[in-house]
């Protein structure tokens, strides 16, 4: 059964300020060539968000995973504004909005501080609940602590987040896998 995976970076600046969220895309392209990835930051620098092509990327989806930095105990202001413009009444809810319902939905995100410093699911509730609204099916999520982006400036504190890095996109290919 093919399973067409959609990731969407909510990264603000994926080409200069980030480490482990371009480490993990990187990978993603290259191991998952198949899926299409769709980098918000460079799409829509001015956050005017063309809600038709991207609902069509959401209708070709099964699996649609979520990719960011959490900002602000949140996601990132540009991946909250697609959802807002593309999450729309009449297509993904209402009673006419079934266009996501039984798709898969994976959240993938990074985060500053260590990984055990508070239960990151927790700031996640709303976009569970999206999910379930919508009819969509939550697949899990993978994250990673302690890659922030002060560590970046130390040789040996950056090689640690490209590990890091390395070993989140790692679970995130195998958690994909299994939606197959």
């Amino acid at each position: 059964m093919k399973n067409n995976i959609l990731i969407i970076s909510g990264h603000t600046d994926t080409k200069t300020d980030s480490v482990a969220n371009k480490r993990v895309l990187s990978m993603l392209e290259e191991r998952m060539p198949e899926a299409r990835i769709v980098y918000l930051d460079r799409l829509y620098p001015d956050f005017e968000i063309d809600a038709a092509a991207e609902q069509a990327k959401l209708l070709w989806a099964d699996t649609i995973v979520l990719q960011f930095p959490v900002f602000w105990f949140s996601v990132p202001s540009i991946m909250h504004c697609w959802m807002e413009q593309t999450w729309l009444h009449g297509f993904s809810h209402g009673s006419t909005g079934d266009k996501l319902r039984g798709k898969k939905l994976i959240l993938s995100y990074t985060t500053g501080a260590p990984a055990e410093a508070m239960n990151f699911e927790d700031f996640f509730q709303f976009i569970r609940a999206a999910c379930g609204f919508c009819g969509m099916e939550y697949a899990g999520s993978v994250h990673t602590g302690g890659v922030s982006y002060q560590m970046r400036q130390d040789p040996q504190l950056l090689a640690e987040i490209e590990q890091k890095a390395t070993a989140h996109a790692e679970k995130l290919i195998a958690l994909l896998q299994e939606q197959a």
